[in-house]
């Protein structure tokens, strides 16, 4: 199922000044990450494999190209016209669908700060301009123009390491600002007021990533937010596209994946580390995930780097 906005085929992205800044900044390299904290690059001269991996509360522009992303059975689709945001840490499946040696695929990155924006909230009083009917931690929404120019200032301070520290925070805090003016200012706020279930949805996401290795019963955690294991469950799923338990698999298969990659734990030793029992069962669940056995996923992954 598509939750995405129509996107147009007709429109050029080649010379637009968002792409041309991050094209000047990232040169040849597929991720850079900028002095500019929770902000990062990337660049595709081709179409990609699906890439599953947890992804942090964040907008995400492109300045050239297209990208897909699924949750669950959920798929979001977005483009030079449209920023794609999250609310909460997910895990997700993503796919460059359209980039060339030509016009490579271009986009950005940066994560939310959810603490300034729930005090911006406040501060300001802030009111988003419909109120929200969908609970997914992910949408789509066409790109206006005064977020755009945000981000374009913000590259631009990029290549100014001197005044990063001083101007970065302002601007950052501006895209914030608009952010919650938007069509997707409802999503944030569900999940930054201790009045929404949404906010009691995150608060759980937040407990199982600090405990994903451990084992867990719904009941506890429908209880310790409050709800029915019922109620739980229907939020829960709503936000993250499937079941808690469900969560707790992919977040363990993601960290073990980090691990062998990174740390260069076999797959036993990973496997143990994130909560397995049994190595037998964490290889068919990782393949299935990932589409190859543990240590031929790392080989490829490494070959790649």
């Amino acid at each position: 199922m598509s939750t995405s906005p129509p996107i147009s085929s007709s429109h050029s992205t080649s010379d637009n000044e968002l792409s041309g800044l991050i094209a000047s900044l990232i040169g040849q390299k597929a991720r850079i990450d900028t002095d500019v904290p929770g902000l990062s690059l990337h660049r595709w001269t081709e179409p990609t494999d699906p890439t599953s991996y947890m992804l942090a509360p964040s907008i995400c522009l492109i300045g050239q190209g297209r990208k897909r992303l699924f949750l669950g059975e959920e798929t979001f689709i977005y483009d030079a016209e449209h920023f794609l945001i999250t609310s909460v840490e997910l895990p997700v499946v993503t796919q460059i669908i359209e980039a060339s040696p030509e016009k490579p695929y271009l986009g950005l990155t940066m994560e939310l700060d959810l603490r300034l924006i729930s005090q911006l909230m406040i501060d300001n009083q802030v009111a988003p301009n419909k109120k929200q009917t969908d609970r997914c931690g992910i949408g789509v929404s066409r790109l206006p123009g005064n977020l755009n120019n945000a981000f374009c200032r913000l590259l631009s301070l990029a290549s100014q390491p001197e005044d990063i520290a001083a101007l970065a925070p302002l601007i950052q805090q501006e895209i914030f600002y608009r952010l919650l003016k938007s069509d997707q200012g409802p999503r944030l706020r569900d999940i930054t007021s201790n009045a929404n279930h949404g906010y009691q949805i995150a608060r759980t996401i937040e407990w199982l990533k600090e405990n994903f290795s451990k084992p867990v019963k719904v009941e506890d955690l429908a209880n310790n937010s409050g709800m029915s294991v019922s109620a739980f469950h229907n939020h829960f799923r709503s936000m993250t596209a499937m079941s808690p338990l469900q969560f707790q698999k992919k977040m363990r298969l993601n960290e073990a994946r980090r691990l062998m990659l990174a740390e260069h734990l076999d797959a036993s030793k990973a496997a143990f580390e994130v909560g397995y029992e049994s190595p037998s069962q964490f290889s068919r669940e990782y393949s299935r995930l990932f589409g190859a056995p543990p240590m031929k996923d790392i080989r490829q992954l490494s070959q790649r780097v």
